[in-house]
């Protein structure tokens, strides 16, 4: 989600849209892999077991178009986990943190807020705004995780907090405190958390938006929260448009997802997603052609195409069919929109939508 210093993120149209776009047919390796992610027959996918086989290894010769949804998708900064009972719930950008929720990944429905009485201990760093950003829910000892910020548009005087809840309903969060806030005196910007927990069981928030990039700590895995003082940049662009980093283990390697330039502009929007990769949580992470992520680098994954614009702010989950993609877009309208595609990965373990 943008927000340097130039006017963005206006107050978003989140309309209940019928049905995105059709997601286009591309010829796959296998009928299990075939099937796009919100289509009927998802849910029945589900329940079978991963069959890593039939993951296509062979990128279609163009972008895709996002897989059919329907109902609740008006949606900005999404970010997905699966409940053990299977449940999608989906936490994004609005007032006090907004809530929606699937059982086929297919047709969403509104589910109120994490805060419906509200958050007033944010205000400091919303200038008075119920309106949070971009959260990233997760499911971990059996309770539901939830990072957050709190900003004001094109300002660094921002902060990230953690709430938990042992069903992620709406009204069942506890505002667990501050994990870290920025200043203005500070090169960074405290939105756009991640959290990834590695092999070793060690806890890692990423997070940050343009200045001097993406940053990672270190977290207490018994609290949640900040572990030490230090910190540690993981991307960066010189100071250009870089945020919503988003971390994924697969195989060997760490990806570290990122949206390049601006979103928050309707359908003039430039958001576009980019990955890089490392075999530690910790980086160095590069792209596929071996530059640092640090140094400007990236390989891109999604762009704008069609009425397609401006994907970005991307989230990965793996379930039980695929490792899924989740991202919101803007329509021809100026509408933000969710998008949800699948991830194959190639010979060398690149990932591409299909």
């Amino acid at each position: 989600m943008s927000k340097y210093l130039t006017p963005r993120r206006a107050t978003l149209v989140m309309p209940v849209v019928a049905v995105v776009a059709a997601m286009s047919a591309v010829a796959l390796h296998a009928e299990a892999a075939a099937r796009p992610p919100g289509s009927a027959t998802a849910a029945a996918a589900a329940a079978a077991p991963v069959n890593v086989l039939a993951t296509p290894t062979t990128p279609p010769g163009s972008y895709p178009n996002p897989g059919v949804v329907s109902g609740a998708i008006g949606t900005h900064d999404p970010t997905m986990v699966k409940a053990p009972a299977g449940t999608y719930i989906v936490a994004q950008t609005g007032d006090n943190i907004t809530l929606t929720t699937s059982t086929d990944r297919t047709v969403f429905r509104a589910a109120g807020a994490v805060f419906p009485g509200g958050a007033p201990w944010t205000r400091a760093y919303t200038g008075g705004s119920a309106r949070l950003w971009a959260p990233d829910i997760s499911y971990h000892n059996g309770q539901y995780y939830l990072y957050y910020s709190a900003s004001t548009f094109g300002e660094n005087r921002s902060a990230i907090f953690l709430a938990t809840s042992p069903t992620g309903a709406s009204g069942s969060w506890t505002n667990r405190g501050l994990v870290i806030e920025s200043r203005t005196s500070d090169n960074f910007n405290a939105i756009d958390p991640n959290l990834i927990v590695d092999d070793n069981g060690r806890w890692w928030l990423n997070f940050g938006s343009f200045w001097s990039g993406l940053q990672q700590i270190a977290l207490n895995p018994s609290t949640g929260l900040r572990a030490d003082s230090s910190i540690r940049l993981i991307a960066g662009r010189n100071g250009g448009a870089i945020e919503a980093p988003h971390m994924f283990k697969r195989g060997p390697y760490y990806y570290l997802w990122v949206s390049f330039d601006r979103c928050c502009q309707g359908a003039a929007s430039t958001y576009r997603i980019m990955v890089g990769r490392s075999t530690s949580p910790n980086g160095p992470f590069v792209d596929r052609n071996g530059t640092r992520l640090t140094s400007g680098g990236g390989t891109q994954v999604l762009a704008g195409h069609g009425s397609i614009h401006g994907p970005g702010h991307q989230a990965v989950i793996a379930d039980t069919d695929a490792d899924v993609l989740v991202y919101h877009y803007y329509a021809n309208n100026g509408a933000s929109r969710l998008g949800i595609n699948l991830l194959g990965y190639d010979s060398a373990g690149w990932p591409f939508v299909y």
